[in-house]
C-alpha cells in the first residue's frame, strides 16, 4: 500500500478550486475553509456546550466498523442522550460513533455560526452533518453512495484519512451490490488480500480547523487518534452520470442486496465475498 501526502492549500477563489481539485477529482487538505468570522467556535463548540444546547436528545450509537459488514450501510446500535456520549467518549477510548448526525439542520440558530468559504458549486450548505467518536473508533473504509463531493472540516481532536480513487475499488475488494470492501486496512492481512499491496493513495492527518475535501466517488477510511468530532459539508456533482449514478445506488442498489439479503442469506453474502475476491485477482493479474 503507498499512500501520498494531500496537497495543502489556502488562498484558492472558487474558480481556482473547482479548475485545479473538483473538476479533476482531486483531493486536497484546506486550510482556510472556515471564514475568519467563524473561528470562534473551534473553541466555543466544545462538549458543554453541546450537553448544554441538546444533551437531552436521544442520538443513534454505531460501534466498531465492521459490525455489520453484510449490509450495504452501517447500521446503529443502541441509543443514548447526546450528553451521555459525550461523556462517554471524554473518558477514555471507545468505538462507539455518531454518524450522519443532523443535529445542525434541526438547530438552524447554531448552524449559522458557522459560516464556510464556498469552494465548489452546488454545495449544501444548508445540510451539514456532524460526526463524533472516541479514540481509537474508525468509519469502515467506503464511498458515498450519493457520489457528492465532501468537505469534512475537523472541529475538535485529530483524525487520519485515507483517500483512494474509485478505480481502485476491485483492489479494496469491493462488496458488489455495497460500497465497502473486505479487508481491515489498519492492519492489513496481504496474505489473505494480496490486492492491498498494489493500492496506491492519499494520506493526512485532520487537525482542528482542517478541512479535507473528499472527491465524488473516492474511497475514504477515516480513523479517530483522538476522540472528536467533525462536520461534513456535500457539494452534488456538475456530472449528470454521476448523479443519476448516485440516484441508482439510493433507491436501487441499497435496496436490491436488502432483498436478497433476506431472500438468500448467508448465500447472498458469501457469493459477494466471493466476487470481490474474483476481480481483485483479475485486477492483480493486469497491474502484473
Amino acid at each position: 500500500m503507498h499512500l501520498k501526502p494531500v496537497n495543502i492549500v489556502s488562498g484558492y477563489s472558487r474558480e481556482q478550486f473547482t479548475s485545479e481539485f473538483v473538476k479533476p477529482g482531486k483531493p486536497a487538505l484546506i486550510k482556510d475553509f472556515i471564514l475568519p468570522e467563524s473561528q470562534d467556535i473551534l473553541t466555543k463548540w466544545n462538549y458543554d456546550y453541546f450537553k448544554k444546547e441538546a444533551g437531552n436528545t436521544l442520538v443513534a450509537v454505531h460501534e466498531k466498523e465492521n459490525a455489520h459488514l453484510d449490509k450495504a450501510t452501517s447500521q446503529a446500535g443502541n441509543k443514548m442522550k447526546f450528553g451521555d456520549y459525550l461523556d462517554l467518549i471524554a473518558a477514555g477510548p471507545t468505538e462507539s460513533r455518531l454518524f450522519l448526525f443532523n443535529l445542525l439542520r434541526e438547530r438552524p440558530d447554531i448552524r449559522k455560526e458557522l459560516q464556510v468559504r464556498k469552494l465548489a458549486d452546488n454545495l449544501l450548505t444548508w445540510l451539514p452533518f456532524l460526526f463524533f467518536g472516541g479514540e481509537g473508533s474508525s468509519v469502515r473504509y467506503h464511498y458515498d453512495i450519493d457520489m457528492s463531493h465532501v468537505f469534512l472540516t475537523q472541529l475538535h481532536g485529530v483524525k487520519r484519512v485515507w483517500l483512494f480513487p474509485n478505480n481502485q475499488a476491485s483492489l479494496l475488494y469491493r462488496l458488489p451490490w455495497n460500497f465497502h470492501g473486505l479487508a481491515d486496512l489498519r492492519h492489513p492481512d496481504y496474505d489473505k488480500y494480496p490486492g492491498l499491496r498494489l493500492l496506491d493513495g492519499y494520506e493526512c492527518t485532520l487537525n482542528v480547523g482542517d478541512t479535507i475535501f473528499i472527491p465524488s466517488g473516492y474511497w475514504h477510511y477515516i480513523q479517530y487518534e483522538t476522540a472528536g468530532y467533525s462536520v461534513a459539508y456535500r457539494a452534488l456533482p456538475v456530472s449528470l452520470t454521476k448523479r443519476a449514478i448516485g440516484v441508482r445506488n439510493i433507491f436501487i442498489t441499497r435496496r436490491f442486496d436488502d432483498a436478497m439479503r433476506k431472500l438468500l442469506g448467508k448465500k447472498w453474502f458469501e457469493y459477494k465475498t466471493q466476487t470481490a475476491y474474483n476481480r481483485a485477482n483479475r485486477a492483480i493479474s493486469i497491474l502484473h
